[in-house]
């Protein structure tokens, strides 16, 4: 009886190894003037990323067509869900598609979040999130609405909060809400979760003296977010992207002001190590995300590229 508990112990061991190993992190990305498309980049390690090259898609939504910071997430089977932002000025929403490949793609939608703010200046960098336990999808993004928030030292026209729509099949949406106010501009929010009422932000503060990235902490996925630490980065960095790795979360930033691409480890989002001598990214490779994705799937990408 042992030796079959033993056995079954082994077999087990072995298939969870081989199920690891059967998934790679996929990191999407966009090129200046971000008219192309979308980029990709993969990684065994979560360190050493291998340019897959673009673009996967042609920007066809908005009034621009240019795409900008990719957020994409795997959802229920092994659906890919991609938003971007469309305009670096005027509109009201963002980019989405869809894909199981990443190398065919749904029609292009404009989701019109912000129609009901005919003031609104900007729809930035939105990120979506898949929330397990209510089996939905919540998408944040940062806007400008002038005048209706405390400005500090920023412009009015740069004094941007954070809003957000939730959606379970991405044809239809919740009405758009205020998503976090800390009483300063911030942007380049990200959500994931660590446990059961258990949720981190991080964000940049985007207010002229600070422009760097914190974190925050919350009981539910919509917040309220509260406790935001000191900055664990440098003046001029912004759009941060998390994978989690054993027991450490690695966040990918873009160091702007420096123009390089830096990252930090922590297991618990209070001392941070600088690891960016530890990674290395495609030259190029801007604001994204990072998802996971099997290794059949990167396979297929890497082949039809040839």
């Amino acid at each position: 009886m042992k030796k079959i508990t033993i056995a079954l112990l082994v077999l087990v061991g072995l298939s969870s190894c081989v199920s690891k190993k059967a998934e790679a992190y996929l990191f999407t990305s966009f090129r200046e003037p971000a008219t192309d498309g979308l980029y990709l980049a993969s990684s065994e390690d979560g360190y050493h990323w291998k340019d897959l090259g673009g673009p996967y898609l042609k920007p066809e939504a908005g009034k621009s067509k240019i795409m900008r910071d990719p957020s994409i997430v795997k959802g229920k089977n092994d659906v890919y869900h991609m938003v971007w932002t469309t305009d670096w000025k005027g509109g009201d929403g963002f980019g989405y598609a869809s894909s199981k490949d990443l190398i065919h793609w749904s029609e292009q939608q404009y989701i019109h979040v912000m129609k009901n703010e005919p003031e609104v200046v900007n729809v930035w960098a939105p990120e979506i999130f898949y929330d397990d336990e209510q089996d939905r999808y919540i998408i944040i993004w940062a806007s400008t609405i002038p005048f209706r928030y405390a400005k500090g030292q920023e412009e009015e026209k740069n004094n941007h909060r954070m809003y957000y729509v939730t959606t379970k099949d991405f044809k239809t949406f919740s009405d758009t809400k205020l998503f976090f106010e800390p009483g300063f501009s911030v942007i380049d929010c990200v959500l994931l979760k660590r446990a059961k009422n258990d949720y981190v932000l991080v964000l940049k503060d985007n207010t002229r003296p600070m422009r760097n990235i914190k974190v925050a902490f919350g009981k539910t996925p919509l917040g309220p977010f509260e406790n935001i630490s000191e900055p664990f980065t440098a003046y001029l960095s912004e759009g941060p992207t998390v994978l989690k790795k054993d027991n450490d979360w690695l966040i990918y930033y873009d160091n702007y002001g420096a123009k390089n691409y830096k990252a930090a480890k922590t297991s618990d989002f209070k001392k941070f190590e600088d690891v960016s001598s530890q990674i290395q990214l495609p030259e190029g490779h801007k604001h994204g995300t990072i998802t996971t994705i099997s290794k059949k799937t990167l396979k297929a990408l890497i082949e039809n590229k040839k």
